[in-house]
């Protein structure tokens, strides 16, 4: 069986860098809401395509929500909000279109 007197905080080693760990988890963070955000363009991409029969469109909503992405990635004031005007104009061509 484990020896669970061992798995306590306070037996973390002082190499163990606490910066590094928190930039890792926020880089991960940004990551999944820029991911997020971007796969969400692509299926409402799919229905504007499909619905619409707007492929053009579609094809233009997936290529332009990568290069915002590819923006939020590197800019962190933008972040995830990039791929989120994309997916409000795709929601707006799907409604209107």
């Amino acid at each position: 069986m484990a020896d669970t007197k061992t798995l306590s905080g306070a037996l973390y080693s002082p190499a163990m860098d606490e910066k590094t760990h928190e930039q890792t988890y926020r880089g991960f963070v940004k990551f999944v809401e820029i991911g997020s955000a971007t796969v969400l363009c692509w299926v409402v991409a799919l229905a504007v395509g499909g619905v619409r029969e707007a492929w053009l469109t579609a094809i233009a909503g997936v290529l332009l929500s990568w290069v915002a992405a590819a923006i939020g990635a590197f800019v962190p004031a933008i972040g995830w909000k990039g791929p989120a005007v994309v997916l409000a104009l795709l929601i707006l061509a799907l409604v209107l279109g």
